[in-house]
């Protein structure tokens, strides 16, 4: 099959789902454009401060919730069960389960005054459900930093050249957010002067390289360090003076990058070299859960709902902008999903069968899977760039831009809930300081980031898949409540409940048999928090409907 067909076909499906699919979506949270916002009605100068223009919300919001994910995720399914089902869920997962998950927390927020979902949890169903959600959120989060923190040092290690824009891009960005918040610049010409010299960054990088003396453990091991330190300094610093400006920045980076991606695809048009079906079974496990939990954010995301919820519905200045940031920013991602399945499986060579993947996924030497992506991405744009080397800083470069916006926007988030969790629902008192909150984050995912890679990512896709479906319950309560249909967001949570609960018990029996115990515990924590808090949402339901049968 040629790729440029099977890209178009996507894309345009997507682009259909954008423009049909959300407006049902945006009805059911009777959505009105120039109905005022929390971040309007309520700003605080901290966290909740309006957006100064949509694409600069948006911005924060995609970089944060794309990350790495929808590249690592794609590449793996397709190595493990081919491309066909792959771009399939990544498709009709995106349009009719992740883009509803996401911009339906972003409209629950936004009609509770910004409050988060764990929040929605408490009012809806009660104090018990909080808590237990809570907990499953603050560990999940702690896997996700650990993931995100282990690719970033990954990447750094097999290619130093993007050690200078990775790094250099924070100082841009915090000019950045002088220039606009505090020198009043005008928003055209500070983007301008961002974006030459982030250029500059990357003409720098690509000259001069930044590698560790060291071998490849003790290097990776190192960065992880360094981000983790990173990640610590920034969720506890002003949104609007890193976080906003940073994200706007590297969502440019981003359209770059699937602009020349793309373009590329349309010049190139190279066949594509997988199969379409590998196997049912393979060494990732059944087709069914495994691949619904493994291609995580491509198609739904759990991390969504708690960016859309805990950080962007603070910052939203206008309603109106609500669909194509909630919505539309799950759309694109998708789009870059399908442009790393095309790059993997046109790009790179599958002449000998699909050994050279599945090697990535099985041996810990092995370059990451970041890697794979870029030197397919380096084939596609080949016409443009003319060098392949090229081809692989610049596909780094945009994606590494992003393991950064999700590492510190994670950290933030996992602070807000731990302070809620143990410091206010407990009454932990040191835990409400917030120097001491992120530092226990940062430690504990620094000792789960230590372990191997192919074993944390199917624990985090499961655990990320599974916030999805609680969140997708806690807004089918909401909905319930407020007299809405609730099918839209009712048949994604059972279908996504059944499937990472399987993928959780599976995950757990295999981490048993291979002695890896503390993964294992793991697994049972999240598996039982699951459990506790559908039977007490049911019972909740249950009791409201005999005490207002109406």
């Amino acid at each position: 099959m040629n790729s440029l067909t099977l890209a178009a076909v996507s894309c345009g499906a997507l682009y259909l789902g954008y423009l049909l699919y959300a407006r049902v979506i945006a009805r059911l949270w009777d959505f009105q454009p120039d109905r005022p916002t929390p971040a309007t009605e309520t700003p605080d100068g901290v966290d909740y401060i309006p957006a100064r223009h949509w694409t600069m919300l948006f911005g924060h919001h995609f970089a944060s919730i794309a990350g790495v994910a929808p590249v690592v995720g794609p590449v793996l399914a397709c190595a493990a069960w081919g491309w066909l089902p792959t771009v399939l869920w990544v498709v009709i997962g995106s349009i009719f389960l992740g883009a509803v998950h996401d911009f339906s927390s972003l409209m629950a927020s936004l009609r509770a005054r910004g409050r988060s979902i764990a929040d929605l949890a408490e009012s809806h169903l009660g104090h018990r459900v909080r808590i237990v959600f809570g907990g499953f959120l603050w560990l999940t989060l702690i896997l996700v930093v650990a993931v995100f923190a282990r690719f970033g040092a990954m990447t750094l290690t097999d290619e130093p050249r993007v050690v200078i824009p990775t790094f250099g891009v924070i100082v841009v960005a915090v000019l950045l957010g002088l220039m606009m918040y505090r020198w009043g610049f005008p928003q055209w010409l500070a983007t301008v002067i961002g974006l030459v010299l982030l250029a500059g960054l990357l003409v720098i990088g690509y000259y001069v390289r930044v590698p560790l003396p060291w071998d490849r453990p003790h290097n990776v091991m190192v960065w992880t360090i360094v981000l983790l330190i990173y990640a610590y300094v920034a969720s506890i610093t002003p949104v609007n003076l890193l976080l906003q400006p940073r994200d706007y920045l590297s969502t440019f980076v981003l359209y770059i990058g699937l602009i020349v991606g793309y373009t590329g695809l349309v010049l190139t048009r190279p066949a594509i070299q997988a199969p379409p079906m590998v196997s049912f079974t393979t060494v990732q496990g059944h087709l069914w859960p495994m691949l619904f939990v493994v291609v995580a954010c491509g198609a739904i995301s759990g991390f969504h709902c708690l960016v859309a919820s805990g950080t962007t519905a603070k910052q939203l200045a206008r309603e109106g902008d609500a669909p194509r940031i909630g919505y539309g920013a799950m759309i694109v991602e998708a789009a870059l999903a399908v442009l790393a399945i095309v790059a993997v499986t046109a790009g790179l060579r599958w002449n000998t069968g699909p050994e050279p993947l599945v090697a990535v996924l099985k041996t810990e030497g092995a370059p990451s899977p970041l890697i794979v992506f870029a030197k397919g991405y380096a084939v596609l744009t080949e016409p443009i760039f003319r060098n392949p080397s090229l081809g692989v800083l610049v596909a780094i470069t945009v994606l590494k831009t992003f393991i950064m916006t999700t590492l510190d926007s994670a950290t933030r988030i996992t602070r807000y809930i731990g302070e809620e969790l143990f410091g206010e629902g407990l009454g932990i008192a040191f835990l409400r300081n917030r120097f001491i909150a992120t530092l226990i984050i940062v430690a504990l995912a620094f000792y789960l980031a230590l372990g191997p890679w192919q074993t944390v990512w199917p624990v985090f896709g499961s655990a990320n898949q599974l916030i999805a479906a609680l969140a997708l319950l806690v807004l089918s309560v909401v909905l319930w409540r407020r007299r809405k249909p609730v099918i839209y967001t009712l048949i994604p949570f059972v279908f996504m409940l059944v499937t990472t609960l399987g993928a959780l018990v599976i995950n757990g029996w295999n981490f048993i048999a291979a002695r890896k115990i503390a993964l294992a515990a793991i697994s049972a924590a999240l598996l039982l928090l699951a459990l506790v808090m559908v039977v007490d949402s049911l019972l909740a339901v249950l009791r409201q409907r005999r005490e207002s049968p109406s």
